[in-house]
């Protein structure tokens, strides 16, 4: 199962943005490229350079890497629709992702380590792969272990309102894909747009 090992915050310090969803980001406090001339440093970008930062955010905000993004463009490509709308669209729908909207976690990475430990069921069977595609109407719960994590508490009492693509009992603490989300539904700040010119060089 590919993981990544490397630097989490150092792209968010690039972007200037907590990319990782971290709320201990360091971007949030310093939120300018890293290195002794972090804050001085003019730089000009140029179009590729553009193109390479916002695939690099995608990957980075969905916890991706480079193999397994190229798979999710192809099938983007393969699709009906606009590419880039729709690559996002199955990154959203990915296991750990879900389970980060619906507030079990607090970042991407404490989503993707809930799922691959076990913690997270689909239709009421157990699922500890972190890029199992979600469907509509799956139903997302937790297991008999999951349910006493105090993390799990933690994280739900701090956490954003639930997408409208996503249907949530507090109660229950059991979440579903109610539908396919739209793009301008979907929290990412990214223009997807130049990721798919980037893969079109």
């Amino acid at each position: 199962m590919a993981r990544l090992t490397g630097p989490k915050h150092r792209l968010c310090r690039r972007a200037g943005i907590p990319l990782c969803g971290s709320p201990k980001c360091p971007a949030l406090k310093r939120p300018y490229p890293p290195g002794q001339h972090g804050r001085t440093r003019r730089q000009r970008q140029s179009e590729y350079g553009l193109q390479l930062l916002e695939k690099q955010k995608l990957k980075a905000i969905y916890g991706v890497k480079e193999k397994q993004f190229k798979r999710y463009y192809a099938e983007a490509q393969r699709r009906k629709g606009v590419t880039g709308d729709t690559l996002v669209m199955l990154l959203e729908t990915r296991l750990d992702n879900i389970v980060r909207r619906l507030g079990f976690a607090r970042s991407i990475h404490g989503a993707r380590q809930l799922v691959t430990h076990g913690h997270i069921t689909v239709n009421g069977r157990r699922v500890d792969i972190p890029s199992f595609h979600v469907r509509v109407g799956d139903v997302i719960g937790l297991t008999e272990r999951g349910a006493v994590l105090k993390t799990i508490d933690e994280s739900r009492q701090q956490a954003p309102i639930v997408p409208p693509y996503l249907a949530f009992d507090p109660e229950t603490r059991v979440g579903q894909l109610a539908r396919q989300p739209l793009r301008s539904e979907i929290p990412v700040n990214i223009s997807e747009s130049l990721v798919v010119e980037y893969f079109s060089r």
